[in-house]
């Protein structure tokens, strides 16, 4: 029997890079993705769409894969770069969005993603792996705007 888990994450940030630079790499899913921890695989759907494969990960005797699939579209006027999910690929839909803005000598970045896991394991086991996913779901994504902060940093 599977369970879900609801994520939602909401990040505001500034870098000393040009706006151009910033969009370009975000509205880029590959170049973007680089910058993603624990990515095992981005395939290439056709169309700026991608399948994200992500490594696997366990607690105890648990382990899970996050599969799931989105088509992108970006607007470089606007700063605006959507995703929506892609149905019935792999184990989750992602849909999210980032704002950029330019401010000055600086680029201000929104980040707003949520989505819903779908794990295929025993109910019993929600309460251990479901925070497990959630924790691990922010930890990269935290871990991904550092390596972003980085990149446009350098």
């Amino acid at each position: 029997m599977a369970f879900k888990v609801n994520v939602d994450i909401r990040k505001e940030f500034d870098v000393p890079a040009d706006y151009d630079q910033v969009f370009a790499v975000l509205s880029t899913v590959p170049d973007s993705a680089s910058h993603f921890p624990k990515v095992d695989q981005l395939v290439d759907l056709g169309d700026n769409s991608y399948r994200w494969e992500m490594e696997k990960i366990g607690i105890q005797k648990y382990y899970l894969q996050t599969v799931y699939a989105c088509k992108y579209e970006s607007d470089k006027d606007s700063g605006s770069i959507t995703w929506k999910p892609i149905s019935d690929v792999g184990n989750a839909e992602i849909e999210g969005s980032w704002k950029v803005t330019k401010q000055g000598d600086r680029t201000h970045i929104e980040l707003n993603t949520k989505g819903v896991m779908t794990l295929p394991f025993p109910g019993l086991a929600k309460m251990v792996i479901g925070p497990f996913a959630s924790r691990e779901f922010e930890s990269m994504v935290n871990q991904y705007i550092e390596n972003l902060k980085k990149a446009f940093n350098g």
